[in-house]
């Protein structure tokens, strides 16, 4: 199918409106899911006792942190290179999202470092790089604000979502490249998880859960940004009428 397919407004909020309940519904399920076993079968970890127990809102947080920004840099690259309609939309759509999930990283994460570090915060590779994002987000938002004219705004985040990808593999792979107070990889590895499967469920059905949400957010904001379009162009009619 064509990426031009859902280019029509109209064909795109119909099937937007046919995924959202399913996609928010799936959200709660899985999110019930994850957080009993999170919160009840897990285990304590031997080392960290109950504190663990942060880390299932923690990481799935920090993956979608970059997960919603890969998705911005590929939404603002179909929108420079193919002009598809919707694409700037989407990417614009996504950026408050994103941003949420990399402060709910950041706050989260230090909660967490505090009894297992002693401190709030430390300048190492992966906070900072996390923090850059954050900012990154917000500098995005911003251009959209700050330039009146739609075309202008949407080129000229489109070009700061494509350079600021560069901070998503520097994210990931900061705990390879320096040394830092994170631990290495211990889901997405090429030996497999290094995590027992009680704590890995729970994680990665937390993970799904943040996906769904997402996924209801991206078209709630999607739809709600083509109705604010529409009676813009309906004023703006009257107005030259």
């Amino acid at each position: 199918m064509s990426i031009h397919y859902f280019a029509n407004p109209a064909r795109f909020t119909r099937l937007a409106g046919r995924i959202q309940p399913w996609a928010g519904g799936l959200t709660a399920v899985l999110l019930l899911i994850g957080l009993y076993m999170a919160l009840v079968e897990a285990p304590a970890d031997y080392q960290q006792g109950d504190t663990v127990r942060i880390m299932f809102v923690h990481v799935p947080a920090a993956w979608m942190a970059m997960f919603c920004y890969t998705f911005l840099a590929v939404a603002s690259a179909v929108a420079l290179i193919w002009r598809h309609p919707l694409a700037d939309l989407a990417a614009k759509a996504s950026a408050p999202i994103g941003a949420s999930f990399t402060f709910l990283a950041l706050v989260t994460g230090s909660i967490w470092g505090k009894p297992m570090w002693g401190t709030w915060w430390v300048w190492d590779a992966r906070l900072t790089s996390v923090l850059i994002l954050f900012f990154l987000y917000l500098g995005y938002m911003a251009l959209w604000e700050a330039i009146e004219d739609g075309q202008k705004a949407g080129k000229a985040a489109a070009v700061l979502a494509l350079v600021g990808a560069v901070n998503v593999p520097i994210i990931k792979f900061s705990v390879d490249w320096w040394n830092t107070l994170h631990q290495p990889a211990s889901v997405l590895r090429m030996d497999g998880p290094a995590i027992h499967s009680s704590m890995l469920w729970p994680l990665l059905i937390m993970a799904l859960a943040f996906k769904a949400y997402f996924v209801t957010l991206l078209l709630a904001r999607m739809r709600m940004e083509l109705n604010l379009r529409r009676i813009r162009a309906m004023r703006l009619a009257e107005r030259t009428s």
